[in-house]
């Protein structure tokens, strides 16, 4: 191996602007332009002048205000009751147990039974349900305990 075969290993600084004649951009305006805004400080990138009305933050639809952090006002994933058919009888049905059959995402937090299939499966389920749901999974000899 040679000297000029070796892999480069350094790489150029971010050229410093205005700090004298000699270093390429400096003197005057440094590679700015004259006067206005931008020559002078930084600007946010979300500013787009004095308008209001239809600025991009305003346009953009997010919760704004008090409680916008909070998760609780997130509903629940909903979940079909006869996707729960694939769980051999007498399992027991919880979030941890969809999460390892891939029914719901490994991020939910919550998870509500929904439908009104039927279902053949007794399960033992400790989700919400609705009324419906909750009928099917008693109706074929399932418990339920939320």
């Amino acid at each position: 191996m040679k000297l000029h075969q070796l892999t480069k290993t350094t790489s150029e600084s971010k050229k410093r602007v205005g700090r004298g004649l000699g270093s390429g951009k400096g003197g005057h305006t440094s590679g700015r332009g004259q006067k206005g805004q931008k020559s002078r400080g930084k600007i946010s990138p979300t500013f787009e002048g004095t308008k209001i009305k239809k600025s991009l933050l305003k346009r953009i639809p997010v919760l704004r205000g008090k409680g916008k952090f909070k998760t609780h006002r997130r509903k629940p994933v909903t979940l079909d009751i006869k996707k729960l058919s694939q769980f051999s009888s007498k399992s027991t049905i919880n979030l941890e147990n969809l999460k390892k059959a891939k029914l719901v995402s490994r991020l939910a937090k919550r998870v509500k039974i929904v439908g009104k299939s039927k279902l053949s499966v007794p399960l033992l389920v400790t989700l919400p349900t609705t009324k419906s749901a909750r009928a099917m999974i008693e109706k074929a000899g399932g418990k339920i305990t939320s």
